[in-house]
């Protein structure tokens, strides 16, 4: 009888319930390597997720619709030299699709005149030359990568040529930097993310979720 007893404690100790499988769904999955080697040094905090550098948004809570209305995010460089000038520029390489990027890149985010001592901690203030505008990728384009670069601006005075105001799409980013001679960034990151309505979790306005509600573990 007692034999009986503990066997059924330990099958009981051993079953996996629906909310903690829901749960492990609700992970940060790091980036493939191939996709990790731009992860240099930048933080990017969003909303209820934290940093979400070299990571994937996770698919959970809501988070794939939630990313494309939250406010800027805050993007933490901390190496930046308080007495330094730096710029942020945020892309999006795969539009409309990594497969066929024919509007590379379109440019989420650009800010110049940032002081280092803001970048270390987090805060953006400088002056927007393109204001933030969130992830939104199209469906059935699959996964986007949203990158972040930080360069050393130094005294130099940037702006945007007439003609790459008049859109984000298919900037040319490299004649930006080249005519400003920006070289290698001092720091970079990314994530990646695809249209919330792509997802198998998403939980359409009404409808009852169940997903869980925490912010997700690290995986």
């Amino acid at each position: 009888m007692r034999l009986a007893t503990a066997a059924l404690i330990l099958s009981l100790t051993m079953m996996v319930t629906p909310d903690e499988e829901e749960n492990d769904r609700c992970v940060y999955e790091a980036l493939p390597d191939t996709d990790a080697v731009i992860c240099k040094g930048l933080e990017v905090f969003y909303p209820e997720l934290g940093n979400i550098g070299c990571m994937f948004v996770p698919d959970c809570s809501n988070y794939r619709l939630k990313i494309t209305y939250w406010p800027a995010p805050a993007v933490k460089f901390p190496r930046a030299l308080e007495d330094a000038t730096y710029i942020l520029v945020m892309v999006d390489p795969d539009a409309p699709s990594r497969s066929n990027p024919q509007a590379q890149f379109w440019r989420h985010w650009l800010v110049t005149d940032i002081k280092g001592i803001d970048l270390k901690k987090g805060k953006i203030l400088g002056r927007e030359l393109s204001a933030y505008q969130p992830p939104k990728p199209p469906s059935q384009t699959g996964f986007h990568r949203y990158q972040f670069f930080v360069y050393l601006q130094g005294e130099k005075s940037i702006s945007l040529l007439p003609e790459e105001n008049r859109t984000r799409a298919s900037w040319k980013m490299d004649r930006f930097l080249n005519r400003y001679d920006l070289n290698e960034p001092e720091a970079s990151t990314q994530f990646m993310t695809e249209n919330y309505q792509d997802s198998p979790n998403f939980q359409a306005p009404g409808g009852k979720s169940s997903e869980p509600k925490e912010r997700p573990k690290q995986k």
